[in-house]
């Protein structure tokens, strides 16, 4: 039994979901999202619950496909209703960012030029209010933020030495000491 796949996904007001015999479509405030049914998935709603079943609950590939499209379902049902946040620092003295609009941002992060950034469609970059080395993506889909805000991160990694980078909200980079530690 799959302790993800068997818990029942829970519709919030707002929030419509289409099944087809192959596809799951979520509608909500903030969106559309749609994801292919898996092989052997079967999936019901019954009022406001969305359970997934599968055909063979022994057959391991079809317990990992329970639990990843129970999964799926609920981040797209939170995504289109609530929308995600991810947030992302910039450290290093020179490092900064300038946002041009809401969809393209431009990083100088210690190269000879400045980097042009942009967001795909459905992914918003702002600033924050408070801090001004943090930016905050929003999307309604967690997976496409998720890959947008590893490729922002992955422009100028932070480095072990002195922690200069970009790196998200709340990493903990591990430091290393450095040649005069020795010594």
């Amino acid at each position: 039994m799959s302790r993800i796949g068997k818990q029942p996904v829970k519709i919030p007001a707002g929030v419509t979901v289409d099944i087809t015999q192959d596809t799951i479509a979520v509608k909500g405030a903030k969106g559309t999202l749609s994801f292919n049914i898996l092989e052997g998935v079967k999936i019901a709603q019954e009022g406001d619950v969305i359970n997934v079943t599968v055909a063979n609950p022994t057959a391991k590939q079809e317990r990992a496909f329970w639990g990843l499209t129970r999964a799926m379902i609920q981040n797209m049902v939170i995504g289109v209703s609530e929308g995600y946040v991810k947030s992302l620092e910039i450290v290093g003295v020179g490092y900064k960012f300038d946002i041009k609009s809401p969809t393209k941002m431009e990083l100088s992060i210690g190269f000879s030029h400045k980097v042009n950034v942009d967001a795909p469609a459905g992914v918003t970059i702002e600033a924050d209010k408070d801090e001004k080395n943090k930016i905050h993506l929003r999307s309604h889909d967690k997976q496409l933020l998720g890959y947008f805000a590893a490729y922002v991160r992955s422009l100028k990694k932070p480095e072990p030495y002195k922690g200069k980078g970009i790196k998200y909200s709340g990493e903990v980079i591990r430091r290393k000491a450095g040649k005069t530690a020795g010594k």
